[in-house]
């Protein structure tokens, strides 16, 4: 199968610890993350590769459980799967609010169908 790309700005991104029974992040990794990602208000790079996806700076590995869906009466499309930074495991949530929202959800879709079904 093709190498695809898929490249979009989101609004919200949202990087927490699981499963419950992995590794505990150490607290610079969450204050990281924090800065970084979760309480930044910029929008955040997205690139998704067959493999993997990179937030900003952030190379997320091991893609499990991935969802794409949008939510009942709002203009966005969310993505939410479980994945590995460097040695820890994580659940992610990328929502993005672009005017071509649906455009992106549809690109979403084809790659989850074509790489992790």
């Amino acid at each position: 199968m093709s190498e695809t790309q898929i490249s979009y700005l989101a609004e919200k991104v949202f990087i927490h610890h699981w499963p419950k029974d992995s590794p505990l992040w150490d607290e610079s990794l969450q204050k990281k993350f924090d800065e970084c990602i979760n309480k930044n208000s910029n929008s955040k790079k997205i690139i998704i590769n067959s493999e993997n996806i990179l937030i900003e700076n952030f190379l997320i590995t091991n893609l499990k459980k991935i969802g794409v869906s949008v939510p009942f009466f709002k203009n966005q499309c969310t993505m939410i799967f479980e994945g590995q930074f460097e040695n820890i495991f994580a659940h992610i949530h990328i929502t993005t609010k672009s005017d071509d929202f649906l455009n992106i959800f549809n690109q979403l879709m084809s790659w989850k169908n074509n790489f992790h079904d």
